[in-house]
């Protein structure tokens, strides 16, 4: 029967092992400091911590690095984002998708600044109450950049953690048991190096198909290695198929501007501009999809084919109908922007592939 003890000697042989690893092997992010330049006295900026992460809520490493990089640039420090326009900032985030995630950034930037004098929390539960901070980023922050330790579970600890410990409950049922682990192997020594070492261990090792077990420094304590079903952890309960949302876009054009106008606040895709239109109704086919409901009557167009995105929770397609104007007239909410400075609104993904469709050839309404 394994004892305290044991367990305790495991633990400390499995931390090692994976510090001695990140030592040689930690990826080099422009948000991170290396365990080299740590030990040259280097610490990590919290700023430069808190944006990362809030950048790579539900987003790849190789997605957010330049949006990272272009933010850093345009406003070097915390109390500049906080001074800027909430608009150039979503424009800087365009693409990047949630746009939540933008608004909040922009929210947490202003509290920070304004009600801490710049300073951002040490401890987990003062982090939680930051804008857009949830469980996973507030130990991360508090991990990462003041080494208090706090365990940090994202997509890639899950997915070692089941491997390790060969938890055969499908996610997210298994999440107790894998949080649960998770704390009992957070070091008090280096927790933040720990914390991204295991991140990047099932980043670059341990990765959802063909792990390179071989290059692992828990190889030999891996259970699911040892029964050779490394590959089929963790599992995950089958998910219901997205359902798909229908509606037309109304493109106004005039003298080379169009017709924009800006989304509710709160809700998908708040405060970002958009091409107006209609409501994005649940549909097995278009044929269920009534005619659309133009802004004004005027000389509507329908263009040939059909713009595809699809959102975290739905599919959607738009059919553009087209109105070129002779004279400047206002529509509903919303205003005229100029083509050729559109890189300067805040439009989300889904309304660039509105603005590429609307460059085709027209057909008859």
């Amino acid at each position: 029967m394994v004892n305290e003890k044991d367990n305790t000697e495991k633990k400390h042989e499995l931390v090692d092992s994976l510090l001695d690893w990140y030592d040689h092997n930690a990826r080099t992010l422009p948000w991170r400091v290396s365990p080299e330049a740590k030990v040259g006295g280097i610490q990590p900026d919290p700023y430069h911590v808190w944006l990362s992460e809030i950048m790579l809520q539900q987003t790849t490493v190789a997605t957010v690095i330049p949006y990272f990089e272009k933010f850093i640039r345009e406003w070097p420090t915390i109390e500049l984002l906080a001074a800027a326009n909430l608009d150039d900032v979503l424009t800087a985030w365009a693409g990047l998708g949630y746009y939540a995630r933008a608004r909040n950034l922009h929210k947490c930037a202003l509290y920070i600044t304004e009600d801490l004098q710049g300073r951002f929390p040490v401890y987990y539960d003062d982090l939680l109450k930051l804008p857009g901070v949830g469980a996973y980023t507030a130990a991360a922050i508090s991990s990462i950049v003041y080494d208090v330790p706090e365990a940090v579970v994202d997509g890639n600890v899950e997915r070692v953690l089941s491997r390790l410990f060969n938890i055969e409950t499908p996610l997210p049922d298994s999440r107790p048991e894998i949080r649960d682990y998770a704390k009992k192997l957070t070091p008090d020594h280096r927790p933040g190096d720990y914390a991204q070492a295991i991140m990047d261990l099932g980043a670059t090792v341990c990765t959802p198909k063909s792990p390179k077990c071989d290059r692992c420094p828990w190889e030999a304590d891996c259970i699911s290695k040892q029964m050779g079903i490394e590959a089929d952890l963790p599992r995950r309960l089958s998910k219901k198929p997205l359902e798909t949302r229908r509606g037309y876009a109304f493109w106004a054009e005039y003298g080379g501007h169009v017709w924009l106008r800006r989304r509710p606040e709160k809700g998908l895709l708040g405060g970002m501009m958009e091409v107006p239109s209609d409501e994005w109704a649940p549909s097995n086919s278009w044929e269920n999809i009534p005619a659309p409901r133009v802004p004004i009557i005027a000389n509507w167009e329908l263009m040939p084919g059909v713009v595809k995105h699809t959102f975290t929770h739905f599919h959607l397609e738009l059919k553009i109908v087209r109105l070129d104007l002779e004279e400047m007239i206002n529509l509903q909410e919303g205003e005229w922007c100029p083509l050729h400075q559109v890189d300067n609104y805040a439009l989300p993904t889904v309304m660039k592939k509105v603005f590429n469709h609307a460059k085709q050839p027209l057909l008859d309404l």
